[in-house]
């Protein structure tokens, strides 16, 4: 066995919650609460209502899953797909350079709404997918590569499961072997005209990355040697690399340092609406002859350096456009779900404003990373006038995190609409207070549509 899956086996297998600190613990919850946020505004979401479409009628067999707003009961796999695409589907749900690992969580909370399980162990097998997932993205940096986050969301995926199932050590190394062999997804799916795939690929891979532990589980062996063998990942792509140390062995808990976000878009655009609720305050847009965004490399690349980001014609695009999104935050204010409405998206009269828009790669800026994201906006208007407006660390960075209160603010938003003030209320306390839960199935009853 190499030493990666080792590594990852050993974590997975043996963590418990009296191993968690309380700011980790308490850290969980917020991104918890946060993510179901996100599932229950978006329980009616096209992936999902596919995925429900293809299990009807399917009994649930060995490892039944629960189903996130409605409650049915289905295979795990199936299930795990349907509640991490409605977790993932507004792109509003955190994330950690590489990816969002609660994109694990739809699986985990599937097994636990259909099981006997407590809100402490819960929150451990959480946290072992959230540590993992961190340490896989920070070591492969595979999105700088043109790989997609669904590599380390399967392998984390499959580690929780296998801690939620207190699954061996062994069996728990095949899960992780089984897994890392299996799903090495490109990064195409995040490139050009985007479409609902976008947000449903790492759904596929945190339901791969279950069906890995079910097998495991029952018996399937899977390659030891997936990362450090002959073909596996360092001699294909990554070259070799180490874990940081997992907080078994003296490291720290990286999931207070998953970003929430504020904003329902991509994490890179998060400054791009500070900056436009600025700039709008000191300019007219009809003022304005030119704006030039400077940023990081990453953030040109990802959401500022294709055509397509110029003229959305699907949400997943426009959600990942800087321009689209400082656009529409000049004309309209603070963004919402609605302005990734179809007729928000392909809204002709906002494509000349958008046309004046350049985004520009800054070393200065790029140096910077990781420990601050920072960005610059500088309009022209037509007299010749500049107005510049710098954006740090905005709220929901690691550094400038968002409170309780704000997360708060951002559940309710989303799940009071479907399920009523009453029941939201409800579920914001046993949620907060999860540890204290004999069974996470009660909290997840709470946000079950009433039939």
């Amino acid at each position: 066995m190499d030493s990666i899956t080792q590594t990852i086996a050993e974590y997975a297998s043996t963590l418990a919650f009296e191993h968690l600190t309380g700011e980790a613990v308490h850290a969980a919850k917020q991104r918890l609460i946060d993510s179901l946020g996100c599932a229950v505004g978006a329980y009616d979401c096209e992936p999902a209502q596919i995925g429900r479409r293809l299990a009807g009628g399917q009994t649930p067999g060995k490892y039944p899953g629960r189903v996130l707003y409605f409650g049915d009961r289905l295979p795990l796999e199936s299930a795990a797909f349907i509640n991490t695409s409605m977790i993932r589907n507004f792109d509003f749900n955190d994330r950690y350079p590489g990816g969002n690992p609660s994109d694990c969580l739809g699986a985990l909370l599937t097994i636990a709404g259909a099981m006997d399980i407590d809100g402490k162990r819960f929150l451990a097998a959480m946290i072992v997918a959230y540590e993992i997932f961190a340490r896989l993205s920070d070591a492969t940096a595979l999105s700088r590569r043109g790989w997609d986050q669904g590599y380390a969301i399967g392998i984390a995926t499959a580690a929780g499961v296998c801690n939620l199932l207190k699954t061996s050590r062994a069996a728990t190394a095949h899960a992780v072997g089984i897994s890392a062999a299996s799903n090495l997804p490109l990064r195409v799916t995040r490139s050009g005209e985007l479409t609902p795939w976008k947000n449903a690929a790492t759904a596929y891979a945190s339901r791969n990355g279950v069906f890995a532990a079910l097998l495991a589980a029952e018996g399937m062996s899977g390659p030891g040697n997936a990362f450090e063998g002959r073909n596996g990942l360092f001699e294909k792509v990554t070259g070799p690399f180490e874990l940081a140390p997992l907080p078994n062995c003296g490291g720290a808990h990286l999931t207070p340092r998953v970003q929430l976000k504020y904003w329902p878009i991509e994490t890179n655009g998060q400054p791009a609406v500070w900056a436009a609720l600025d700039l709008r305050e000191k300019a007219r847009i009809d003022e304005l002859k030119e704006i030039e965004v400077f940023t990081s490399k990453f953030t040109w690349f990802e959401i500022g350096s294709e055509p397509e980001k110029w003229d959305p014609q699907t949400r997943e695009t426009a959600d990942h456009s800087l321009p689209y999104i400082l656009a529409r935050t000049l004309v309209d204010g603070p963004i919402t779900i609605a302005s990734f409405a179809d007729e928000a998206v392909r809204d002709a009269t906002l494509r000349p404003l958008m046309a004046k828009i350049k985004v520009i790669p800054d070393d200065r800026i790029e140096a910077l990373l990781p420990q601050k994201t920072f960005m610059r906006v500088v309009a022209t208007t037509l007299d010749g006038r500049q107005h510049v407006v710098e954006v740090s660390n905005p709220l929901g960075h690691p550094d400038n995190p968002m409170q309780d209160r704000h997360i708060e603010e951002k559940f309710i938003s989303l799940v009071e609409p479907a399920l009523g003030k009453a029941r939201c209320r409800a579920a914001l306390e046993i949620w907060w207070r999860l540890e204290q839960a004999v069974g996470v199935s009660a909290a997840m009853q709470l946000l079950e549509i009433d039939r």
